[in-house]
């Protein structure tokens, strides 16, 4: 008969994964050990083997759970009774501020995925595909002539290009916050993506841009905070 989990057993094993996510985001997969995990969250190997069977299956835990974190945000963002530009303003933000407590699950789910079995690679990349179609979808929404001529996949992929890799420079408590960052890439997004034409295919009629929106839906988004902690970004 199994062992009944302590009561902590899910917050205990969410301390294990963040550790672990830090080990391996600075010395790389690869070059971790879980001597070095168990080390590094106070435990003996044998208490780590309690809440994971081995290495890939602690990479698999810190990846799908980042990834479907982000999921459930996005979920919750396209739920609102918001206009869909609100909406996709609301969830640019929201993923930077996120990115800020998690830039290590972050790196792991970008660099160290490729070392999974194909099983679970393919359950993260379903899980990722899942939100950039929420994105996606948002954009189809803002600018429907840009679907029609099968570019909003692309306006979106960009849209991640800029968030994505944030972490590599971008830190916490420096003199940009992440809320800072967030507003000023939903600005950089918006301002942009009215400028991109809607171009036909080769042979096909020009596709009509959309009007804008009633100024009566779009609000103006308030300045940004002001930064409270000083120091390098």
């Amino acid at each position: 008969m199994a062992r009944p989990r302590a009561a902590t057993y899910d917050d205990q094993r969410e301390r294990i994964l963040h550790q672990a996510a830090e080990l391996f985001a600075v010395q790389g997969y690869g070059g971790t050990s879980m001597n070095e995990v168990a080390q590094a969250c106070g435990v003996s190997k044998a208490a780590l083997y309690h809440y994971v069977r081995d290495k890939s299956e602690l990479l698999t835990l810190i990846a799908l759970t980042h990834v479907q974190r982000l999921e459930v945000l996005t979920q919750d963002v396209l739920h609102l009774e918001l206009p869909a530009q609100q909406r996709l303003e609301r969830l640019i933000v929201r993923f930077v501020e996120e990115y800020a407590g998690s830039r290590h699950e972050h790196r792991v789910l970008t660099e160290d995925v490729k070392f999974l079995g194909a099983q679970k690679q393919g359950q993260v990349v379903a899980a990722q595909r899942r939100v950039v179609r929420g994105f996606s979808d948002l954009v189809q929404q803002v600018r429907p002539e840009l679907a029609e001529a099968g570019l909003h996949k692309a306006v979106t992929m960009l849209l991640f290009g800029m968030i994505n890799w944030m972490f590599t420079w971008l830190r916490p408590g420096g003199t940009i916050t992440h809320e800072q960052m967030g507003t000023m890439v939903s600005d950089l997004f918006f301002g942009g993506l009215d400028a991109v034409v809607a171009q036909a295919s080769p042979g096909q009629p020009p596709v009509p841009k959309a009007p804008k929106p009633s100024s009566a839906v779009v609000t103006k988004r308030p300045a940004a905070k002001k930064a409270r902690n000083p120091g390098a970004c």
